[in-house]
C-alpha cells in the first residue's frame, strides 16, 4: 500500500504499536530509521512511536521553539557580515540514532585510526620512515603547503601529537560506515553537537529521557583533561586560551561556546604576543603567560613571522615558542597535511607499516590522480567519482562527476591532466537516508555524521554521539557543507541509564576561577564601545522623538522653533550638514531627510547605523553575554527590521512610535547590565562608555539647543523639548511649576546630582569607576591624566553660575558662557576618551610582509 508523506498507520497487535514508514523506500541507499519491508528499526521504535502521537501542529510548535532557543543562544553559522542577520544555526527535532551494539564497532575504529593519524604524524615530522620505505609518493607531502617542514622535529609533550580529531563518516548502501574525511588542524564541530543535544533534551524531553541516551559530559571532561595535562611539565596551574579567528568566522559561536562550557578565555591573535621567549595575554592587569592554545585557526595563518606574512589572525613568533617548548598548540602546527585527501588512498598500506594491522572502519575507495594507473581510471570513471583538490582549503570544492556536462568534464579531465598530483578521486556514496522534519511532515534526507576523538594517556576518547547533518533539499544527494543542511543531534542508545557522577575537580574550578578576572584588551574596548553606541542611539531616538510629537501637535510649530528642533537632530546625530544649511524647502518637508537619519545605516551616526555598530560589538564579545542578553539583542533586531519596513514608503503615519520599541528594549538591555551582571571590570568599562557617552550627548542637546536665544514661546518650546528627551520634563514641572526659565533647565541638567541624566552625576560616576581601574595609582607626579580630567570636569561643573550662564551676551547675541563651558566640557571628555583607550585597549598595528614592504618603497 502507497503511503502519504508525513502519515503514520498503526495497528495494534498484542497492545503493541507498529509503524509503517512514512515516506517510501529509498532507491540504492540505506535507511536509518526503517528496516527492507518498512518497518522501524528497533532503535527508532519508540522515538518514532513518540513523533506519531503528536499532531501537526505541536510538532511544528517543538520545532520553532527549538530554533527560538538556537537563536536566543546565539547559535549561528556563516555569519555575514551584516550584525542585523545573522544565520541562525539549523537543527532538526529527529535525531540520529544509533544503537550501542552498532556504536562500538564504530568507536573502536575511531580510536584505531586517530592512534593511526597521531603515528604518521610523528614519522612525518620526525623519522620520515614512510617516504624512505615508499609507501607514502613524496609528491603528496612535499608539494602540500600543510607539510610545515618549519615544524619538522617540533614535539608535543605527551603520549600523543594529534590531540583531537574529527571524522565524516556516511554509510554506503549496506549500511556500513566509511570514512569520507578528516579534520586535523582546527576540528569544528563538537561545540555544535553539545549544543544540539542541549536544545533537543529541551524541547522532547520525554524521548530523551526514555531512549537512555550516552551523556556527552564526560567526553568533554576528558578534552579538559588532556589540555590541562599538556603543560603540566612545567606548572600545576596552567593558563589554557582558545585562539579565534574572530567574530566572522563562520564557527564563532562554537568558539564562543566551548570557551564558556570549558572555562578558558576566547582570544585573538591580537589579544596575545611573544615577549622573552614566552607566549603571554595582553589584559588589563597586564601580560599573563599563557601555557596552552586550543587553536581554532588554520596552519598557515598561525605565525606571521614564519608562515604567512599577510595573516591578521596569528601571534608572529609562535612557532619559535612551540619549538622551545615553551606553549603547547592543539593540534600542533603542520597537522593540516593528514588533511590531504590522496593520504586516503595509502593508510591501508601505512596501517600495515606503523602498526602491522588493518583499519576495522574504512575508507571511502581513493585514488590519486599522480600514479598514472589511477589517473587513467579516473578519467575513464570520472561521471562515479568525487573530484577533490589534494590540497584542501577554504575557496577549493569537490566536483562531482555526475553532475557534470560533457563539456565540463572534458574541462575538468584538462585541468587533471594538466597537474595530476594535485588531485585525488573518492568514489561516489550518497548517504544513508534519515528522517527529518520539514515543510510540516517527515522526509527523508542523505545524512553523515562527523565524529570526535581526543587523546587520553593511555588511546583516545571518542565522543559519545557526534553532529550529524541532513540535506535539506531533495536535488542533493549528498550533505556539502553545514549552511546549506539541517544538523541533527546524535543518541547512541546505552543497554542501561548512565551512572551520574561528578567529574570536576577542584583544582580545576580553581583556576577558572582565577582566570575570570583577567580580561584581554580587546574584549574590554568592545564592551566599552558597546555601552557608548548604544546610549548614543538611545538619545538620538529621544530626541528624534520629541521632534516629532512637537511636529505633529495640536497647535502649529512656530518657524524658529521648527528650525531649531530639525538643526538639533542633525547636530545630535552627527548627520550633517542635513538641516545646519537648510533652506525653506527642505524645513517645509523635512521627511526626506528625518528617514535618512534614521534608516539610513551607511550613515555614520544615523539610528540604524549606531545600533548596527552596537550589535557588532556585542559580537566581538559573544562570550561574555548572558542568555537574557542575547534575547534582548535579537528583539533589538527585530525592531531593526520591523523599522525599516515602517519607514519602506517614508515617515509613517505616527513616526514616534515606531522609535518606541527600540528605545525600550535598549533601555531593558541597560537594566539588565545593572542588575544582573557582576561587577568586575568587564561591567566597569561598559559603564565608563555609557557614562561618557551620556554625558557627551547632553552636553551637545545644551549646546545646540540652549545656546541661541529665542522669544520667550519658542525658548519655552525648545527649552521642554530638551527636557521631554531627556525624561526631566515632569519633575522639572513639578519643581518649578512651569516656570520655564533656562537657569532652572540647566540646574536639573547640569547639577543635579539626584538627577541620573545630570552632567554632575555622569562626572561623579566616572570619577568612582576609574579610581576601581588597574594602573590606575597617584604616582609622585600627582593624579592620573584621566583622573586630572574628571576632577576637572568635574570642578568646572559644580562652580558653574547658572544664571551667568544663561545671560545672552550682548555682542555675539547667544549665551557665549554656556556655549564655551559646554565646548570645553566636551573637548575634556573626548580627551578623556583618548587618555582610556590608549592606557587600555590594544592598538597593535596589523603584520605586514617584509617583502611587501620592500617592494614598495622607492629605492
Amino acid at each position: 500500500m502507497q503511503l502519504q508523506t508525513g502519515t503514520f498507520i498503526t495497528s495494534v497487535i498484542d497492545e503493541k504499536p507498529t509503524l509503517s514508514s512514512a515516506y517510501d523506500k529509498p532507491i540504492n541507499a540505506y535507511d536509518e530509521a526503517f528496516t527492507e519491508d518498512r518497518q522501524p528499526r528497533a532503535h527508532w521504535e519508540a522515538l518514532l512511536r513518540n513523533i506519531s502521537n503528536l499532531s501537526d501542529e505541536e510538532m511544528l510548535d517543538r520545532q520553532r521553539r527549538a530554533q527560538r532557543i538556537l537563536r536566543e543562544d546565539g547559535a549561528t553559522y556563516n555569519l555575514t557580515s551584516d550584525p542585523l542577520t545573522p544565520s541562525v544555526w539549523s537543527l532538526d527535532l529527529i535525531p540520529n540514532i544509533i544503537p550501542t551494539d552498532e556504536w562500538l564497532e564504530i568507536e573502536q575504529g575511531l580510536a584505531q585510526r586517530s592512534n593511526l593519524f597521531d603515528l604518521i604524524l610523528k614519522d612525518l615530522y620526525g623519522p620520515q620512515e614512510l617516504l624512505k620505505n615508499g609507501i607514502i609518493p613524496s609528491e603528496i607531502i612535499f608539494s602540500h603547503p600543510g607539510f610545515l617542514r618549519q615544524c619538522h622535529g617540533v614535539m608535543v609533550p605527551g603520549a600523543h601529537q594529534l590531540l583531537h580529531h574529527a571524522v565524516d563518516l556516511v554509510r554506503d548502501h549496506a549500511g556500513q560506515f566509511q570514512v569520507i574525511g578528516d579534520r586535523t588542524q582546527a576540528p569544528n564541530g563538537a561545540g555544535y553537537a553539545l549544543e544540539n543535544r542541549t536544545v533537543v533534551s529541551r524541547v522532547i524531553p520525554n524521548s530523551f529521557r526514555d531512549s537512555q541516551v550516552r551523556r556527552l559530559a564526560g567526553f568533554f571532561q576528558s578534552f579538559k583533561n588532556m589540555l590541562t595535562s599538556l603543560a603540566s611539565q612545567w606548572t600545576d596551574t596552567p593558563r589554557i586560551v582558545m585562539l579565534s579567528p574572530g567574530a566572522y568566522s563562520s564557527t564563532y559561536f562554537e568558539q564562543a561556546y566551548l570557551s564558556n562550557y570549558l572555562g578558558f578565555p576566547l582570544v585573538q591573535g591580537s589579544d596575545l604576543t611573544v615577549r622573552n621567549g614566552a607566549v603571554w595575554m595582553k589584559s588589563l592587569n597586564g601580560l599573563a603567560r599563557v601555557d596552552v592554545i586550543l587553536r581554532r585557526v588554520d596552519d598557515a595563518y598561525c605565525d606571521q613571522a614564519e608562515l604567512r606574512a599577510d595573516s591578521f589572525l596569528g601571534v608572529p613568533g609562535l612557532l619559535e615558542v612551540v619549538r622551545a617548548g615553551n606553549v603547547v598548540l592543539a593540534n600542533p602546527l603542520g597537522s593540516g597535511i593528514l588533511e590531504a585527501p590522496a593520504l586516503v588512498k595509502f593508510l591501508p598500506a601505512i596501517s600495515e607499516f606503523l602498526t602491522g594491522k588493518q583499519l576495522t572502519l574504512p575508507s571511502v575507495a581513493t585514488w590519486w590522480c599522480g600514479d598514472k594507473d589511477d589517473l587513467n581510471y579516473v578519467i575513464a570513471n570520472l561521471s562515479n567519482l568525487i573530484i577533490k583538490p589534494a590540497i584542501r582549503s577554504h575557496s577549493s570544492n569537490s566536483i562531482y562527476g555526475h553532475t557534470l556536462s560533457e563539456k565540463q568534464k572534458l574541462n575538468t579531465i584538462e585541468k587533471i591532466k594538466k597537474a595530476p598530483h594535485l588531485y585525488a578521486a573518492q568514489s561516489y556514496v550518497p548517504g544513508s537516508m534519515s528522517p527529518i522534519w520539514l515543510n510540516g511532515k517527515i522526509q527523508a534526507r542523505p545524512s553523515l555524521l562527523r565524529a570526535f576523538t581526543v587523546a587520553n594517556p593511555t588511546g583516545y576518547t571518542v565522543m559519545p554521539g557526534g553532529l550529524s547533518r541532513a540535506g535539506e533539499s531533495t536535488k542533493d544527494s549528498i550533505v556539502t557543507n553545514m549552511s546549506s543542511s539541517k544538523s541533527k543531534d546524535t543518541w547512541i542508545i546505552a543497554a542501561e541509564p548512565e551512572a551520574q557522577s561528578n567529574l570536576i575537580t577542584d583544582q580545576v574550578l580553581l583556576q577558572d576561577e582565577a582566570l575570570q578576572a583577567n580580561l584581554p584588551s580587546r574584549v574590554v574596548e568592545n564592551l566599552f564601545w558597546m555601552g557608548r553606541y548604544a546610549e548614543r542611539a538611545e538619545i538620538s531616538m529621544r530626541l528624534l522623538r520629541t521632534i516629532f510629537k512637537q511636529m505633529n501637535g495640536i497647535d502649529p510649530l512656530p518657524e524658529e522653533s521648527r528650525r531649531m528642533l530639525l538643526e538639533m537632530a542633525s547636530t545630535q546625530t552627527g548627520c550633517l550638514p542635513g538641516f545646519m544649511e537648510a533652506d525653506e524647502k527642505l524645513l517645509a518637508n523635512p521627511e526626506a531627510e528625518l528617514v535618512s537619519i534614521i534608516t539610513d545605516g551607511s550613515r555614520a551616526g544615523s539610528v540604524k547605523a549606531n545600533l548596527q555598530a552596537m550589535l557588532s560589538c556585542g559580537e566581538q564579545v559573544k562570550e561574555m553575554l548572558s542568555a537574557d542578553t542575547r534575547i534582548i539583542i535579537n528583539e533589538l533586531r527585530d525592531h531593526i527590521h520591523e523599522l525599516d519596513r515602517a519607514y519602506t514608503n517614508g515617515l509613517p503615519s505616527a513616526p514616534e512610535e515606531s522609535l518606541d520599541s527600540l528605545v525600550t528594549s535598549l533601555l531593558a538591555l541597560s537594566g539588565l547590565n545593572h542588575e544582573s551582571m557582576l561587577r568586575g571590570l568587564d561591567w566597569t568599562f561598559q559603564e565608563i562608555g555609557r557614562r561618557t557617552e551620556r554625558a557627551l550627548q547632553t552636553a551637545t542637546l545644551l549646546r545646540s539647543a540652549l545656546t541661541t536665544p529665542l522669544s520667550s514661546g519658542p525658548q519655552q518650546q525648545i527649552l521642554e523639548s530638551v527636557l521631554l528627551s531627556v525624561e526631566a520634563l515632569i519633575s522639572f514641572r513639578r519643581r518649578y511649576r512651569n516656570r520655564a526659565r533656562v537657569a532652572y533647565g540647566l540646574d536639573l541638567l547640569m547639577i543635579d546630582g539626584t538627577n541620573p541624566r545630570s552632567l554632575l552625576y555622569q562626572v561623579e560616576q566616572l570619577r568612582k569607576y576609574i579610581r576601581e581601574l588597574p594602573r590606575n595609582e597617584t604616582t609622585t607626579a600627582g593624579l592620573s591624566p584621566e583622573n586630572k580630567i574628571i576632577l576637572k570636569s568635574l570642578n568646572d561643573i559644580q562652580l558653574a553660575d547658572l544664571e551667568e550662564l544663561a545671560k545672552i551676551d550682548p555682542d555675539s547675541q547667544s549665551r557665549l558662557k554656556l556655549e564655551q563651558l559646554m565646548t570645553e566640557f566636551l573637548a575634556q571628555l573626548e580627551q578623556f576618551t583618548v587618555l582610556i583607550s590608549d592606557k587600555y585597549f590594544d592598538h597593535t598595528a596589523g603584520p605586514q610582509s617584509l617583502t611587501e614592504a620592500i617592494r614598495g618603497t622607492n629605492v
